[in-house]
């Protein structure tokens, strides 16, 4: 069965950091290039980062440089590091597979909140 699990957001204040983490299922992770999405009331999800089984890694323009994604096969885990964090990060965060599938399908987590605020 399938698993993804987001962890690790939170309320912080402009500038600061968090750290997200994703764990999924073996059969889910291995191999494939994994991302992170997020999504707001008015925003459809989107993709932030990916990071490829070998750790090649691409981001989005409005993360790069802040955040970092990282992934360890041993752990099935994917990472977020996010620094200097703005108000307008504030979403619910979510990881999938590169390209994802479909929101439909019971392969998607509950995402993790962040909410970046003074």
């Amino acid at each position: 069965q399938v698993q993804l699990v987001e962890s690790g957001g939170a309320l912080v204040q402009p500038g600061g950091s968090l750290r997200l983490s994703c764990a999924a299922s073996e059969s889910f992770f291995t191999y494939y290039t994994m991302g992170w999405y997020r999504q707001t009331p008015e925003k459809q999800r989107g993709l932030l980062a990916t990071v490829e089984y070998g750790g090649i890694t691409t981001y989005a323009d409005s993360v790069r440089g802040r955040f970092t994604i990282s992934r360890d096969n041993a752990k099935n885990t994917v990472y977020l590091q996010m620094n200097n964090l703005k108000p307008e990060d504030t979403a619910v965060y979510y990881c999938n597979r590169v390209p994802p599938l479909p929101l439909t399908t019971p392969y998607w987590g509950q995402g993790t909140q962040v909410t970046v605020s003074s």
